[in-house]
């Protein structure tokens, strides 16, 4: 994990450049792109997996895998295209994107046509899952990826996905919670969620939609499994790989952002 960790720190660093002297030619960058329930994310790696540099904006176009807000995915997506082409001083032409798990095919085409209608031309399309496993690195285990709106649940079997189950419980309702026991708007509770300074707080209360969460995924591993592995922008919230580990008996991993391991992932799928 030291090596993941690794690779996320540097690539946190290169997405807060504003300029980056690309180092390699334009055909040989690999571009991502991660249409999330909460946030859009384009990463940009070079031939050999190296970040280069990406972006990210919150958004709500996405709602469980579903594009609900098609002309609105695609202006983001247009937008942080402008922003990661300005850095570099190059146009993107080229990119992969992904898919979470159970997704019906109509679906695909649709994510698909956003990412087209930015400006790309999409080279690949990959399970989220395993894009995720890609960087992690994982042999054996169950990757357990805890977006806005669903958790999927990905079990492993030497390096490859054995099987995908994507169940409708995200942070959208951690989010619910905090709005009800805050007496809060649903956007202020979303900021309150995620501000730092509220982490010891929040934990306590929606401790019981994250057991729900880890209850979901022991119902839909099989007992061999030995390590999950949390990945997502939910699994942001510090703590949440404490209370699975307990619910679950089973050593739960969290990189030290788990938001941008999918994304990343996605882009060593491109090119």
């Amino acid at each position: 994990m030291d090596k993941v960790n690794a690779l996320i720190k540097d690539m946190e660093m290169k997405m807060a450049q504003e300029k980056i002297d690309c180092p390699c030619n334009l055909d040989e960058l690999k571009v991502g792109v991660d249409l999330g329930t909460s946030n859009i994310v384009i990463i940009v790696l070079d031939k050999d997996n190296n970040p280069v540099t990406g972006a990210i904006e919150s958004a709500n176009v996405v709602k469980d895998g579903i594009v609900v807000d098609f002309i609105g995915a695609i202006n983001i997506l247009k937008r942080l295209k402008q922003q990661v082409e300005a850095k570099l001083g190059i146009e993107l032409y080229e990119a992969a994107t992904a898919i979470p798990p159970g997704i019906m095919s109509g679906n695909i085409k649709v994510i698909s046509n956003v990412v087209e209608g930015a400006g790309f031309k999409v080279t690949k399309v990959v399970d989220e899952p395993e894009a995720a496993a890609s960087v992690l690195n994982i042999q054996e285990g169950a990757v357990v990826d805890i977006g806005g709106g669903t958790t999927g649940i990905s079990v492993m079997n030497n390096g490859k996905v054995a099987y995908s189950v994507d169940e409708a419980t995200g942070g959208t309702h951690l989010t619910l919670v905090v709005a009800g026991n805050m007496n809060l708007p649903f956007t202020e509770a979303e900021g309150f969620k995620k501000s730092k300074e509220n982490e010891k707080l929040i934990l306590p209360i929606v401790r019981p939609v994250i057991e729900k969460m880890a209850h979901i995924t022991m119902s839909n591993i099989p007992k061999e499994i030995k390590e999950l592995y949390l990945v997502g922008g939910t699994s942001c919230l510090t703590g949440i790989e404490q209370v699975f580990e307990k619910y679950t008996s089973l050593r739960t991993i969290k990189p030290e952002n788990p938001l941008l391991v999918t994304p990343i992932g996605i882009a060593m799928y491109a090119g």
